[in-house]
C-alpha cells in the first residue's frame, strides 16, 4: 500500500448471520485479513471473535473500533514475543 492517508473502506461482514458493515482504513482491512490468515479463519470468523469479546466489556465500543483496538492490541503483543528483554539478551551473550 502506497504511503499516506486513506478515508475508509466500508464492507460487508455476517456475524451470527447477520449482515453488518463496518468501514475500516486499508491498513486496517489489511491487518484483519493477515491475522485471519494467520488463524486459518475467514475474516467473518475472525470479526464474530472480537465481537464476542468486545461485548464482554463493561462499557462495549462500537464493533469499528473494537476490531481497531483488537488489531492494535495483537501488534503490541506480537512485538513484545519478537523483542528479547534485557534479562533474555544478557543472558544469550553469555
Amino acid at each position: 500500500m502506497e504511503a499516506g492517508f486513506h478515508p475508509p473502506v466500508k464492507r460487508s461482514v455476517t456475524i451470527a448471520g447477520h449482515p453488518t458493515s463496518i468501514s475500516l482504513e486499508p491498513m486496517f482491512w489489511d491487518a484483519l485479513e493477515a491475522a485471519a490468515a494467520r488463524q486459518a479463519l475467514p475474516i467473518n470468523a475472525l470479526v464474530a471473535r472480537i465481537d464476542v469479546e468486545r461485548m464482554e466489556a463493561a462499557d462495549p465500543p462500537n464493533l469499528t473500533s473494537a476490531i481497531r483496538q483488537w488489531l492494535w492490541r495483537a501488534r503490541v503483543e506480537a512485538d513484545r514475543t519478537d523483542v528479547p528483554d534485557a534479562a533474555t539478551a544478557a543472558a544469550d551473550k553469555s
